[in-house]
C-alpha cells in the first residue's frame, strides 16, 4: 500500500506551449518541461514572498539536487495547459510535486518531481535544516496545512 504524501502547500500556475518550445512535428521538446516547472515554482515563492532574489538577500542558494519527470502525453504547439505544484517537504529540503494537465480535459501530461536544498552562500555548506526564513515564509502561506501529528 502507497502511502499519500502530505501536501503543506499547492500552486497552480497556466501557460500555452509557443513555437519556439516544440520540435519539427509541433510537440513540446521533452527538455523543455523542466522550465514549467521552474516558472511554477517561481510563482509560487513569489506568492509566498520568498523570491530567488529574497533567498539571496538571505543569504541562501537552493540548487535542485534532484529532478524527476515521466511523460504521459505529449504537449502541443499552442496546447494550454496547468502546472499543479504540491509542496510535499519543507522542513529539510524543498521538495515539490509536478503535475502538467492540458486545461480543455483536464487529462494528464506529465508528472514530475523536484528537490532543493538550501546551500549558505558564505561557506557553501548544505543545510541539513531549512532555514527558519524559508519555513516561516512557507508557513505563513495562505493556504498551509501542517502535517497531521500521528
Amino acid at each position: 500500500m502507497k502511502l499519500k504524501k502530505h501536501v503543506y502547500c499547492r500552486h497552480s500556475s497556466d501557460y500555452e506551449i509557443p513555437f519556439f518550445d516544440v520540435d519539427s512535428i509541433k510537440i513540446m521538446w521533452h527538455g523543455n518541461y523542466v522550465k514549467y516547472l521552474e516558472m511554477a515554482r517561481c510563482a509560487f515563492l513569489e506568492k509566498i514572498g520568498y523570491t530567488y532574489d529574497r533567498m539571496i538577500e538571505l543569504g541562501y542558494g537552493w540548487p535542485i539536487v534532484q529532478l524527476n519527470l515521466k511523460y504521459v502525453k505529449p504537449a502541443f504547439f499552442r496546447q494550454k495547459i496547468r502546472v499543479n505544484l504540491a509542496l510535499v517537504e519543507y522542513e529539510t529540503c524543498m521538495r515539490i510535486d509536478y503535475t502538467i494537465v492540458d486545461i480543455a480535459s483536464g487529462k494528464k501530461l506529465t508528472t514530475g518531481s523536484t528537490t532543493q536544498v538550501a546551500v549558505d552562500l558564505k561557506t557553501h555548506e548544505m543545510q541539513f535544516q531549512s532555514p527558519p526564513c524559508w519555513r516561516s515564509a512557507v508557513e505563513n502561506c495562505d493556504d498551509f496545512t501542517p502535517a497531521p501529528h500521528v
